[in-house]
């Protein structure tokens, strides 16, 4: 039988904008080429973190995820896959990259004139890219929906359900999305007021200092149709990049108020909801196991 192929190798950028239609490029002396802030996950590192960290790393600026972009899949010289993972995104706060200091690794960046970019850029496959993002470019807000992580089963608790605390491995869990969110700009902290969804948010809020804003219609004794529409109706008129975190059977009631169908999300998964004027533009989803 023969031997299976490797995994891909795998990494994540961002197509990065500012007003104008000035795209983010940089130049690798190593390989003589412009492309997009990218580079490999580290080991455990989720995509969307890897990708907020590379473009940190590569230019020193700081940006917020908007939505995603096809991912692109090519062939390396040492005849293994690689697979990169985009999203379109922004600066947070400063912009400015003239004070940027060269190194072996990258030695230029340069906000560059999306038209001017398409002649710059060394990849047809980045160009591809390139033209995609400018579709996709428009600024978004972001509503994040969660499902809580791993907790204690209902059969082996015997005090009431709205205290039954998470497990092990959903604290773990719970830590490992607060880059996550992050990467997406969260600054509100919706929850269920039971126990497995605060121990969920926690980490997040005590890592942010955003309020936890603790919301009995999202719990399962608390919620009906009309009263989580009303919840995430006000969350829509908010403005903010929001989290919502909640319950299995409480879930199908959110998303319909959004207007999509049921994910069916798993414990710790999490729907990435992109909104340009209260309209859905884009959907993504991501597992935190």
């Amino acid at each position: 039988m023969p031997a299976s192929p490797p995994p891909d190798v795998e990494s994540a950028g961002v197509v990065v904008f500012r007003p104008g239609k000035r795209v983010l490029l940089v130049h690798r002396p190593k390989y003589d080429d412009w492309s997009f802030p990218k580079g490999k996950l580290d080991r455990g590192e989720h995509r969307t973190s890897a990708a907020v960290r590379e473009v940190a790393e590569e230019t020193g600026l700081h940006v917020r995820l908007g939505v995603p972009l096809a991912s692109q899949r090519y062939r390396l010289t040492t005849g293994r896959m690689k697979t990169v993972h985009y999203w379109t995104g922004r600066p947070v706060g400063e912009d400015d990259v003239s004070g940027y200091l060269p190194n072996a690794e990258i030695d230029e960046v340069a906000w560059v004139e999306a038209e001017d970019a398409f002649t710059r850029l060394t990849y047809d496959y980045d160009r591809d890219t390139l033209r995609e993002a400018l579709q996709a470019r428009r600024r978004t807000r972001t509503l994040i929906v969660l499902r809580h992580g791993k907790a204690r089963s209902r059969k082996a608790w015997r005090g009431d359900d709205r205290e039954r605390p998470l497990l092990q491995a959903g604290r773990a869990q719970a830590e490992r999305l607060v880059p996550v969110l992050a990467a997406y700009g969260v600054t509100r902290v919706v929850t269920s007021g039971s126990a497995r969804c605060v121990e969920t948010v926690a980490p997040y809020a005590g890592t942010t200092g955003w309020d936890l804003e603790r919301e009995d219609r999202l719990s399962e004794e608390g919620a009906t149709s009309k009263r989580v529409r009303r919840v995430v109706e006000g969350v829509l008129d908010d403005g903010r990049d929001t989290l919502l975190c909640t319950h299995r059977p409480v879930l199908p009631q959110v998303v319909d108020a959004l207007g999509l169908e049921d994910p069916h999300l798993e414990l710790g998964e999490l729907l990435v909801v992109h909104l340009r004027k209260g309209r859905v533009v884009a959907t993504e989803r991501h597992p935190v196991s």
